[in-house]
Parts: structure tokens; C-alpha cells; sequence
């Protein structure tokens, strides 16, 4: 099966390296299609979301991305936005769970984070008013809201999920967050078989923190689900062990949540963990359902073990030799 491959910028090169060496160990018959994107792009091809990168997308139907800078504040625009827009992936899927052999505040964190996409501030539709005054449009429509409620819904039954929470701002944004609130209540209706809740966000992000384990599938709107999915991953160690995956009807995008990290890039300190997992989530996508267990079943016992970690996680070894671990740990299942 062929697969677009966007190594992207900083340590993305090192820990997309990785990552295609551990699924290649697996003996799947992956082929890649390489492209640039971000900053390395703009210097190559003048944009930094290149046609014949977006062809070859369209074309394989899954990407597997590695992090790319977003500069802040000036400079282009963020490149994980324009790909969503330009393949309207709509749903952003973040799994957060506890990992074995983690340090993190919190044990047994079973949770998955639904957020919508497309639209909301990440819309980018803003203006200077008069010098001083900038105007930010969010931007909320019926047909979005329902269609992430729906995606959010169908994920749970799939998955045997049994809980639904909203997160919103209805009680202050009585029109925009109101509509997605009630675009998501009307699906809810629809699905007997599975609870249906809501929470304002600023209430949400406290009870996470205080009992993360008594929430389930979470779907929210963009930006509040760009915050709480950050601070979800908080919870079980940090943006370096959670996956992501940007899906929409004809494409899927899975990509390392974390960013490019230059102060780090080329020096084999990076952990690959966020990439392989998101891997982990492409490899069920496409139905390669029992090489994603046994990459999970390697990344696991490697992270149970203790012997080989990378820095973050409170070890020594760097990149290529954490890679090492879980490929020999697969050569072990073999035989």
C-alpha cells in the first residue's frame, strides 16, 4: 500500500526515520511517497503546502506527517491548519492513555479527545478594525457541529465507548457555542445506546484535573479542543506519548502532535513515541489491525522494561536506539 510521507522539519526527519523503520519491520508492504511541507517546502517550491504534495494525499488517501514548524506571530500560516482545510479533515481524533512504565500524575486515563476541524477562530478570518483594534471572527456553522457530533457518536459505538461529553461556552457565547451545544444535542437523540452530557470548558478542564477517569470520549469545538487535548496529554506524560489523527471523508492525515523541537533536531534525542503511536492508529485505519497490536505490544514491554528510554522520559538513550529496542522486541515476537 503506498503512503504519502511528510517528514516535516526540526527533529521530524529523525523520529519519521524511526517510526518507518519499526513498521517496516513489521514486514507490511508499506510503500512511501515522499513530500516536503512547511518551511523546507517554501524554500524548495516558494509554498509550503505543495500541489503535488496534496495530489499524493488525494491519491493514497493516508498520510503519516512528522512535526512542522509554525512560526508565531508572523510568518506563514500554520501548515497542520491548511492541510485540514485544503483535504477538509474535519475531525481531529486524540486517544490519551495511560502508558505503561510513564511517569505521569495519573494512572489508568482512558480518554478520547473529538475535535472539530475546519472552522471556529481556526477559520483565520480576521481584520485591523482601526490601528489598535484587531477583529477575530469565530465561525460556527450547523453543518460542522453536527457533522463532528456525528463522528464523535459513531467513534463511541465502534469502539464500545459509552459516554458523549460537549465541551462548550454556551452560557457565555449564547449563539456559537449555543448552536454547536444543540447541533450536538439533536445527535445525541439519536444514539439511546450511549450517554450524552455537556460541561463548560472552564468546569471541564478542572474536573479533568482533579478525575480525569470518569470521562470518555470528549467532542468539542476547535479551539477549546486544541487546549484541553494539550492538557489531556498532561495528564499521561506529556505531548510526547499521544497520537493524532486528522480524518475527513477521503483522507486521513496522522501526525505527532507535538512540535518541531530545533533546539534538539539532528542530535538523536528525540522520542519517537507520539509519531509510532499515531502510526499505530494509520495501521488500523487501513485494517492492519494485528501489526498495530504487535508495534503495541514491542512499545510497551520497551516501556515497561525501563532499560532503554529516551531523555524525556527519564533515561539516556536517543532516538535511533529506543527505535532499536522496539524493533528487536518485534524480531522477538517472531519467533
Amino acid at each position: 500500500m503506498k503512503i504519502t510521507l511528510i517528514p516535516g522539519d526540526g527533529i521530524g526527519p529523525e523520529v519519521t526515520a524511526a517510526v518507518v523503520r519499526i513498521l517496516e519491520r513489521t514486514g507490511l508492504a508499506l510503500e512511501w511517497e515522499r513530500h516536503e511541507a512547511g518551511a523546507v517546502a517554501l524554500e524548495r517550491y516558494g509554498v509550503t503546502l505543495p500541489e503535488p504534495l496534496l495530489e499524493s494525499i488525494r491519491r493514497n488517501k493516508v498520510a503519516l506527517k512528522g512535526p512542522v514548524t509554525t512560526p508565531v506571530g508572523t510568518g506563514f500560516t500554520s501548515v497542520n491548519v491548511g492541510l485540514r482545510k485544503a483535504l477538509d479533515l474535519f475531525a481531529n481524533l486524540r486517544p490519551v492513555r495511560s502508558l505503561p512504565g510513564v511517569p505521569a500524575r495519573y494512572e489508568h486515563v482512558d480518554l478520547v479527545i473529538v475535535r472539530e476541524n475546519t472552522e471556529d477562530l481556526y477559520a483565520g478570518i480576521e481584520h485591523e478594525v482601526v490601528p489598535g483594534v484587531v477583529e477575530s471572527l469565530k465561525i460556527t456553522t450547523a453543518a460542522s457541529c453536527t457533522r463532528i457530533a456525528r463522528f464523535a457518536f459513531d467513534y463511541a459505538r465502534a469502539h464500545g465507548r459509552r459516554r458523549v461529553t460537549a465541551v462548550h461556552k454556551a452560557n457565555i457565547m449564547k449563539m456559537g457555542d449555543g448552536l454547536f451545544l444543540d447541533s450536538v444535542r439533536k445527535v445525541a437523540a439519536e444514539y439511546p445506546d450511549i450517554v450524552s452530557d455537556d460541561r463548560i470548558v472552564d468546569a471541564m478542564c478542572m474536573q479533568l484535573v482533579l478525575d480525569p477517569q470518569k470521562f470518555d470520549v470528549l467532542v468539542l469545538p476547535n479551539l477549546f479542543g486544541d487546549i484541553v487535548s494539550d492538557l489531556c496529554a498532561g495528564l499521561v506524560g506529556g505531548l510526547g506519548v499521544v497520537p493524532g489523527a486528522n480524518l475527513g471523508s477521503d483522507a486521513a492525515v496522522f501526525e505527532a502532535v507535538h512540535g518541531s523541537a530545533p533546539d534538539i533536531a539532528g542530535r538523536d534525542l528525540a522520542n519517537p513515541t507520539a509519531l509510532l503511536l499515531s502510526a499505530v492508529l494509520m495501521l488500523r485505519h487501513i485494517g492492519e489491525h494485528a501489526a498495530a497490536e504487535r508495534v503495541m505490544a514491542a512499545l510497551s514491554a520497551v516501556l515497561t522494561d525501563g532499560q532503554v528510554r529516551t531523555r524525556d522520559l527519564g533515561g539516556t538513550a536517543g532516538t535511533s536506539a529506543f527505535a532499536d529496542a522496539i524493533c528487536a522486541r518485534l524480531a522477538r515476537s517472531e519467533s
